[in-house]
Parts: C-alpha cells; structure tokens; sequence
C-alpha cells in the first residue's frame, strides 16, 4: 500500500505538470492559427482518447511525458512526411519566427507560472513557521552521522554561518550554503568556538545520506498519543508521562531516548517515568524499527508570521525562482566536477520517495510546485528535442535571418533524442541501483 501511495502521487503529480506543460504548447499554438494534430498526456501507446474539432486528445501508457503534434514542426515525432509540400497557412512553419518562439516558450511558461501559484498558494495559507536561532540554540543540536564525519557534536550550538548572523534554523541548511564555496560554520561547544567548513562535494555526501537533514534541533519531549497494540502500550506507558530514565540512563532529550532504543531493537528496556508525581519502571519491548509506538511532542517553540496577500504573492514568487536558482548552482558544480552526477540526479523513482508513502496535500502540492519548477528548467536548457532547443535555434534564425534547413533540424532531433532516451535510462538505472544499495 505504501508503494501504491507514493506511485499515484508521482502519476498524479507528472500527469498535472505534463498536461499543463503541453496545455501552454496547444494554447500559443492555437492563437496563432496554427493547427494541432494531437495533444498527449504520456507517451504511446494511447490507452484512451478523444477527437475533438481538428484536434485528437489522448492519454498514453507511458505516464513520463507527453507531447503536442503541431501540423508542420519538426518534433520528436520526427514525421516529415509533408515537409516537402509547400508550406500552408495553418503550419508551424508557415509562422513568423517570434511566433513560433511563443509557441515553443508557452509550456515552460506554464510551468513558470504553476509553480509560482502554487508557492503563493502555500505562503497564503501557511504562512512562515520556524525555529528561530535562540530557540534552537537553548538545548543545542544534534547530527547525524554525516554531520559527525563533518566534525559536529549532539549539543553544539551553531552561532554563525559564513561568519554572519542568522535568523531561524532553516537557514542552515539553505541551499545558499549547501552549495556555496568554502561554506563554514561556527559553533560553540562548552562555551569554546570553533569553525566548521563544508567540503566543495559536500552535495555528494549531503544526497548520499539517509536524512537528508544532516543536523536537526535538539529538544526535551513529552508522551503523547500511545499506538493501539504498540509495545508502549502493552508495556504500560500512558499518554503525558514524563520519561526519566531508560536502562539507568537519563533521559532529558529524544536524542538520546532513541540512541537507548536503537541500541535495544527487539529487546527489552527498563523505563522509569514521573506519572502524576509518582515514580514507575516500566518493561517495554523496542520494535524491529527501533520505536515503542506513541506519538512524539516536541518541547519546542515555533514562531508563526502570516502573511497579507501582497507578502504572499512576493515571497511565494521568490520562493519559486529559488528552485531553479539552486538547480543553475548545482549544474555548475556538476560540471565543475564537485559534485557527481550520480548522486544528484533523481529519476521517476527518487521522486515517489521524495512524495512519500501518506499522502499529505500540502506536501504533494509544494513537491509539485517545486517539479514544475524544474521541469521548466531543464526544458529551457538548450538541447535539441526540448523546448530550449527550439528556442535556440529560432533565436538564432531572428538573429541571423536565416533558418536553419529542414535536414539540419531533422538530424539536431535525432541527437536530441539519442541523448534524452539515453538521460532516462541513466537516471531509471541510477535510481534502481540508489534504492537497492
């Protein structure tokens, strides 16, 4: 079930950018008079469609793309049957060049503007919740076992970041940091200040590792909700009991609550709790997963802000363009040769894990906004067979007056599709074999 989970919100989150993508093709291409012979959501074979004015709609069984056949454009499809004939009034290629620009933008606008909607959406309606600095900075940090490769301890405190102050633990982790150069820290471990600088390929780590929040916020917690039939519950803890000890160990932080149990997975544990001021030992046995079963209250104060209409429409709108802010960093240090490819480039696969096994409205609808983000980056990158190879070579038609032949275009699809089919198989591949190990 939690395969399926995470497989229908890919299909439902691909199936929204696709169709909207090829929606903003149909549309430009339509306004301009010119004719569309088929508007797909997935690739063939059809598994069903419609007709409807001049215009055939179709769902593919290949739900990793879709596709608009414009009458006269050398496309993916590479059908140049007609090219020979004289071009008619209703052809791709009968347009003027700015309009046939429009045409090819109109998708990766689309996507443009979903994203955006959908970041302003999120801001409207969530407004801004954080931890601020102080907040975190009262019981310290803990890391997981990239931070410590890194040179972090559980209980630092991070003071600074690239010698400046910050505001809320976000900033952390911001991507500005992840992939900037020579990115530090400066912590203060028992009242003694140190630096610690970020590896160039630290993105390679920082994708390779099983949480990708290599630090997290360190905080006393109360019992919550017990799980029907958990190991909790069969053991006796109840809901507000406060944690003492675990094994004669003290507990004051979760932290250190699941070290205890990850070290005692199917086993049992000793646990002492303050209920209604009276002292109890309890005997629970730690589950094959490392937990006991009851809902976690974090002992932390977040800060709220909501925001008017006008802050949403901005910060949601900067939000979006941050996406492919940190896809351009990230590029760049994928050619530099910090970071490899392999472990930064996700495929179908990644992505139904990043959606996760529950389904989460808000959290499908902000992956989405930021997939259609990127989908409009990578398609403006300037390879035949995507958009931005179209815009490349229209470009240089405006610019030079001249239009490059139909072989010379028929030839630039053949290697824009050897490439991106080799792409795919790449990253299907790399996915397989990033889940398996």
């Amino acid at each position: 079930m939690d395969v399926l989970i995470m497989v229908a919100q890919l299909l439902l989150g691909l199936s929204i950018l696709v169709g909207l993508h090829e929606l903003g093709h149909l549309l430009a291409a339509k306004a301009f008079g010119m004719r569309v012979e088929k508007y797909s959501i997935g690739f063939p074979p059809k598994i069903w469609g419609f007709q409807y004015g001049e215009t055939e709609y179709s769902i593919g069984a290949i739900p990793l793309g879709g596709f608009v056949k414009i009458s006269g454009m050398i496309d993916e499809s590479l059908d140049t049957k007609s090219m020979d004939a004289e071009p008619q009034p209703w052809e791709f290629r009968a347009k003027p060049a700015w309009q046939r620009l429009i045409v090819m933008m109109g998708g990766i606008i689309v996507n443009v503007i979903t994203g955006i909607i959908v970041f302003i959406f999120l801001a409207a309606y969530i407004g801004d919740v954080y931890l601020t600095k102080e907040e975190i900075n009262k019981h310290g940090l803990t890391f997981n076992e990239l931070g410590k490769e890194l040179g972090f301890q559980n209980g630092d405190r991070i003071v600074q970041i690239n010698g400046e102050d910050y505001e809320r633990f976000s900033d952390i982790t911001n991507y500005d940091v992840i992939l900037g150069e020579n990115s530090f820290y400066t912590v203060d471990r028992g009242g003694e200040q140190l630096k610690i600088y970020l590896p160039n390929n630290f993105l390679d780590k920082y994708s390779d590792s099983d949480s990708k929040l290599f630090v997290q916020p360190r905080f006393p917690f109360e019992v919550g909700e017990i799980t029907k039939d958990s190991p909790a519950s069969k053991g006796g803890l109840m809901k507000d009991d406060k944690i003492l000890s675990v094994s004669g160990q003290a507990i004051t932080y979760y932290d250190e609550f699941a070290k205890v149990l990850g070290e005692n997975i199917e086993k049992p544990i000793e646990v002492l709790v303050n209920r209604d001021g009276n002292e109890k030992t309890l005997s629970i046995v730690v589950d094959k997963d490392g937990k006991v079963g009851f809902q976690l209250i974090r002992l932390l104060n977040s800060s709220k802000r909501d925001y008017t209409f006008g802050e949403s429409v901005s910060n949601g709108t900067v939000e979006a363009f941050e996406v492919i802010w940190v896809n351009i960093k990230a590029l760049r240090k994928m050619f530099k040769g910090d970071v490899d490819p392999r472990k930064s480039l996700s495929g179908p696969i990644q992505i139904a894990t990043i959606y996760g096994d529950e389904f989460d409205w808000l959290r499908f609808w902000r992956i989405t906004g930021l997939l259609s983000m990127v989908l409009a980056f990578m398609n403006f990158l300037p390879i035949p067979a995507l958009d931005g190879g179209h815009v490349m070579f229209l470009t240089y038609e405006m610019v030079s007056g001249r239009k490059p032949s139909d072989k010379f275009m028929e030839n630039a699809q053949k290697v824009g599709m050897i490439l991106l089919l080799g792409l795919m198989g790449f990253v299907i591949i790399n996915d397989i074999f990033r889940v398996a190990g």
